[in-house]
């Protein structure tokens, strides 16, 4: 850690989520002091805690985000860092800019709240108001084995969109175009199969929380046009170009991440 100012004693709003369960069980083997709010909301409690905090991090969904804002900020001193975790950051940012007058970063961990062991857990800090607000959310997460890293809100978005929002809508409208051909059954691959299993927390489980991100995501639609645009190239015959295209994802054949299709933080 610096030797600069760092945070010592936060909240987590919606301490009783799954994110929120991990963070806080983090923070407390790292000896930090972090209080727990969590609906119903203690006014009491509130009061007590958030002007003794350093950070008042939201872990709460995108959509609930600014109605849960305006009841804590009257009870958050000025100096007070606001931060988020949603998986949207244009929205969730604008928010807390408008709502609290003090320093303000926007966070996404990108893993689940049970992360697997052994990956690298990275969470992107994107700057709202005060860049020394900024470096101590970065630190905090890196004390909390994380590995941060700095992004525009814009970048970050358009990636999630792509990312996460692209991989949701084509596996619903991939499965949704079979689901009434009960004629296929008997045709049914090992390979379907294992694709229809890895999705089936995402369409049982996690569709609610997917279809608000699409919507609060400026770049979704964006996406979908784009993934369109592919399929056209498909429906007129030319898929050895989407062959050649996908490769991208496998650079000389090695580990994915290299894809020359996707323009990383470019728009």
């Amino acid at each position: 850690m610096s030797t600069a100012q760092a945070i010592r004693t936060l909240t987590v709003v919606g301490a009783k989520g799954k994110m929120g369960r991990m963070i806080v069980a983090r923070c407390r083997k790292e000896g930090l002091a972090c209080h727990e709010l969590d609906q119903p909301l203690d006014e009491a409690e509130a009061r007590r805690v958030l002007p003794r905090s350093d950070l008042a991090l939201l872990c709460v969904p995108a959509q609930a985000l600014s109605e849960v804002l305006v009841r804590l900020v009257p009870m958050i001193p000025k100096g007070t860092i606001v931060a988020d975790i949603c998986s949207v950051k244009v929205r969730p940012l604008d928010e807390m800019l408008a709502l609290h007058q003090g320093p303000v970063v926007g966070t996404h961990p990108l893993f689940g709240p049970v992360p697997p062991e052994g990956e690298e857990l990275r969470v992107a800090v994107c700057p709202g108001r005060g860049d020394e607000a900024c470096r101590q959310a970065t630190e905090l997460m890196a004390r909390l084995g994380f590995a941060p890293f700095n992004a525009d809100a814009h970048d970050h978005d358009r990636a999630m969109a792509y990312v996460q929002g692209l991989n949701f809508v084509t596996t619903v409208a991939y499965l949704a175009s079979q689901a009434n051909h009960e004629e296929f059954a008997r045709y049914l691959t090992p390979s379907f199969m294992r694709r229809l299993e890895s999705a089936r927390k995402l369409i049982l489980e996690d569709a609610g929380l997917f279809r608000l991100l699409f919507e609060a995501n400026p770049y979704s639609l964006e996406a979908v046009r784009s993934y369109r645009n592919y399929l056209n190239v498909a429906a007129g015959g030319d898929l050895e170009l989407l062959v050649e295209r996908a490769k991208g994802w496998w650079p000389e054949g090695g580990r994915p991440g290299g894809a020359k299709g996707f323009s990383r933080g470019k728009k």
